[in-house]
């Protein structure tokens, strides 16, 4: 027992002067001093050396879409680095094509800012904020979907275009060692600027998932940052085909709520899959659009209906409702939603009915 005790103390004791050392050179060796973060050609930063680009660019609150915490495994903090970005890191390589490298482009999470540093990112990110949030209400629609209402206080307000999404920033919490970003599409109208509507489905092990579903509380408060996406309505008149499993009605349902808002008389056509009965929710919000948009017309499909289901509607996926039921591709534009699966199935199908590939828009839920 003596002798675990004491290997023990010594280990520990070893585990703590490396982080001490650790600790003295990432301020000595690691500290660059303050250099100069040039964005868009026009807006200058000061900013500490040593820092990777993303913290940089946190720190000075401008947002950039990131989904796992900086460790260099989601691969959406993508920026362009015109100068100062030093040598390309192993660690890009897996998110990095080799034409994207020749074009500057570097995971911001990754690059260290060692000199003085030339950037550019969309002009709309310059809009992206963080909030916090009061919770209104948290509902279950389905066994494993949550629906949130959330709420501005005081006189703050978000703007979005219907389709685009947000970021969730979960906390620690036991079980989870570090804060993480997690995106969401906004389901509520873009009209109400103050609140924002999310559907949450719950993944096994997920970090937000389980803290929205396991953990959050209406007394709490919800930091979002946002908004984010270049997958959003399109002003036009063509006929509108919607496409959506799951999670996937979120964007959905925030375009017919403009279009319902805004008196947009577009014919439109939402197909909507789920597996059991059971999946199938805010049916009841999706009569009333129905009634306010005299041609939108919904259609569902189960791909896994028991006989507990008692279904007499359409079975099948998805791509079996664009087969029987989309007949003048060529004419229309289409805005999907849901699985990386789901959403390269349907695209060659989409493009087979004639429908222009540039006008298939989509949003992939990772």
């Amino acid at each position: 027992m003596y002798v675990i005790i004491r290997t023990i103390l010594i280990i520990s004791a070893m585990t703590g002067l490396l982080a001490f050392l650790l600790s003295i050179a990432n301020r000595t060796i690691a500290n660059y001093g303050e250099k100069k973060m040039m964005i868009n050609q026009e807006k200058e930063y000061t900013v500490d050396g040593g820092d990777t680009l993303l913290t940089a660019l946190i720190d000075n609150e401008i947002f950039i879409p990131s989904a796992c915490g900086g460790k260099g495994s989601c691969g959406y903090c993508k920026v362009h680095v015109d100068a100062g970005g030093g040598r390309f890191l192993p660690t890009e390589a897996g998110y990095v094509s080799e034409a994207e490298q020749a074009d500057g482009v570097r995971l911001s999470c990754q690059l260290k800012v060692k000199e003085d540093i030339q950037i550019h990112i969309p002009e709309e990110l310059f809009n992206v904020k963080q909030y916090d949030y009061d919770i209104e209400f948290i509902k279950d629609v389905t066994p494993k979907i949550k629906h949130l209402r959330v709420h501005l206080p005081d006189d703050n307000e978000i703007n979005f275009k219907p389709g685009q999404y947000i970021q969730i920033l979960t906390p620690k919490y036991k079980g989870n060692r570090e804060e993480v970003y997690r995106a969401y599409s906004i389901a509520s109208a873009p009209n109400d600027k103050k609140s924002l509507e999310l559907f949450i489905g719950y993944v096994p092990n997920g970090v937000c998932t389980t803290y929205i579903h396991q953990l959050l509380k209406e007394d709490d408060k919800l930091t979002i940052v946002g908004p984010y996406g270049d997958f959003f309505y399109q002003d036009g008149d063509r006929e509108m085909v919607c496409i959506a499993i799951g999670t996937g009605m979120a964007p959905i349902m925030s375009i017919l709520k403009h279009m319902r808002d805004n008196n947009i008389d577009r014919k439109v056509t939402f197909y909507f899959g789920a597996r059991t009965r059971d999946d199938l929710y805010m049916m009841d919000e999706l009569e009333e659009l129905q009634k306010a948009l005299p041609n939108f017309n919904l259609i569902t499909c189960l791909s896994r209906p028991t006989e507990a289901c008692n279904w007499d509607g359409e079975k099948g996926r998805v791509t079996d409702l664009i087969n029987k039921f989309l007949d003048n591709g060529p004419e229309c534009e289409a805005y999907l939603c849901g699985s990386p699966l789901m959403i390269d199935a349907v695209i060659p199908l989409l493009k087979e009915k004639g429908m222009p590939e540039e006008l298939i828009f989509y949003d992939k839920f990772e």
